[in-house]
């Protein structure tokens, strides 16, 4: 019993020796400090291309306008129904903005003649009497000419019932989702599978290469040679794991204190974000399901990135890994909307998708019991991989397992026996 006890507590110290070093050789250099900041640099990138982007739009939709030639008195009706109708858009979703010109002798020929014109880019236009009024739209502009036809309806009624003041007072009273409410649960569903697929596809793929580089520089010999290669794994897993870890912590933080900046409005939605489980559990789960996560995907790379000698066969065996992600991400997705379905059971019980789906369930549902059963359903598959991963480097690369095939020793001994050096051709 003791034997067993102090084997335990020798592998446990050789893989808190492993991970010790990989976390040290990760973070104590230059370009650790780049890996942090990579998230600042692919926001300036964004940045810089939507003000692009944007600018470019925005030089031809400062010209767009909707226009109505009518009568001085018209077209003050007209304006002021269409400051009393913009309230309710938001600014992406209002129309053009609205100008009224006066009626000139011909105002069908003004018409068509500012689709012509380059000082504005007109989208719709109105003409004629407001009881019936003449509306000519570009190919692009059918939801311009239905507000332009509102305006004149607008601003006949105004007319009718004696001028534009409003006949009813409402009282507004704002509602904030409680825990049970769909919405929020849904919310909170999509932020822990979209949150933990993001972080683990970002932060596990540097797991990939840290055994094709102890290969080419022959160091994981001497490791294996002192150390088995579950703890070399295992320990490589825990290292790298620390450094995601600490790549979220200081990422949590800087977000943390930016939160405190946000407008009301922002403060507004994030109400509406209301786990079933509650948030502190729910905090808890989402670490968990995270680590989970990460080291299955994690322990996966590791096993491709140990069969790899070049960095061109680690990227043809690391596609097809982030294309099974992709479809385990689209799977608890799915799932994550239709709880309690057989689909959703499906994505909680495979293992690549489990810890996603698990997630979006702690954000439906408020048991707590399936969370325990599920953690040690993919600590088990952690488990798998790892020793699989292992195994396979074994047998397959250090060749010191009994994985060598039959068929390959045959035919080794076949080459063998054909070889010219080797034929006996002495006469007896």
């Amino acid at each position: 019993m003791k034997r067993q006890t102090s084997n335990r507590a020798r592998l446990l110290r050789q893989t808190l020796t492993i991970a010790r070093r990989d976390f040290t050789a990760t973070v104590f250099t230059p370009l650790f400090l780049l890996f942090l900041l990579s998230p600042l640099f692919m926001i300036a990138f964004a940045a810089v291309g939507a003000l692009g982007g944007s600018s470019l739009a925005r030089g031809p939709a400062d010209k767009v306008r909707i226009i109505a030639y009518v009568p001085a008195e018209d077209g003050k009706a007209l304006a002021a129904a269409d400051e009393r109708l913009r309230r309710v858009f938001r600014s992406a979703d209002a129309p053009p903005p609205f100008q009224a010109d006066p009626a000139g002798p011909n105002p069908a020929r003004q018409a068509r003649a500012a689709f012509e014109s380059s000082k504005v880019d007109a989208t719709a236009v109105l003409y004629g009497p407001l009881d019936k009024p003449q509306i000519i739209y570009a190919p692009r502009g059918s939801r311009a000419a239905d507000y332009l036809a509102q305006l004149a309806e607008t601003a006949l009624r105004d007319r009718a019932s004696g001028g534009a003041a409003a006949l009813s007072t409402a009282t507004k009273t704002l509602s904030t989702p409680g825990k049970n409410s769909t919405a929020s649960n849904n919310a909170a569903s999509l932020v822990g599978v979209t949150g933990i697929f993001f972080l683990t596809l970002f932060l596990s793929g540097q797991a990939v290469g840290t055994m094709a580089e102890e290969r080419s520089n022959k160091v994981i010999e001497i490791l294996a040679a002192a150390v088995p290669l579950e703890s070399v794994f295992l320990g490589k897993l825990i290292g790298m794991f620390g450094v995601a870890v600490l790549f979220v912590t200081f990422w949590g933080t800087l977000i943390s204190q930016i939160g405190a900046l946000l407008p009301p409005g922002a403060a507004g939605a994030l109400s509406a974000f209301s786990p079933a489980v509650g948030m502190p559990a729910f905090i808890l789960l989402f670490c968990a399901y995270f680590t989970m996560a990460y080291m299955l995907l994690g322990a996966v790379f590791l096993g491709v990135g140990a069969q790899a000698s070049t960095m061109r066969e680690i990227q043809m065996l690391s596609l097809p890994i982030t294309i099974v992600q992709m479809v385990m991400f689209g799977l608890a997705s799915t799932a994550a909307s239709q709880p309690g379905t057989p689909l959703a059971l499906l994505a909680e019980v495979f293992p690549l998708s489990s810890p996603y789906a698990m997630a979006a369930h702690a954000g439906n549902s408020p048991e707590l019991w399936p969370h325990a059963a599920a953690l040690a359903w993919q600590l088990l598959w952690v488990t798998i991989t790892i020793w699989v991963g292992a195994g396979a480097f074994r047998r397959g690369v250090l060749k010191s397992g009994s994985g060598r095939k039959p068929f390959a020793a045959l035919m080794r001994r076949t080459t063998l026996a054909t070889r010219p050096d080797t034929i006996d051709t002495s006469v007896s």
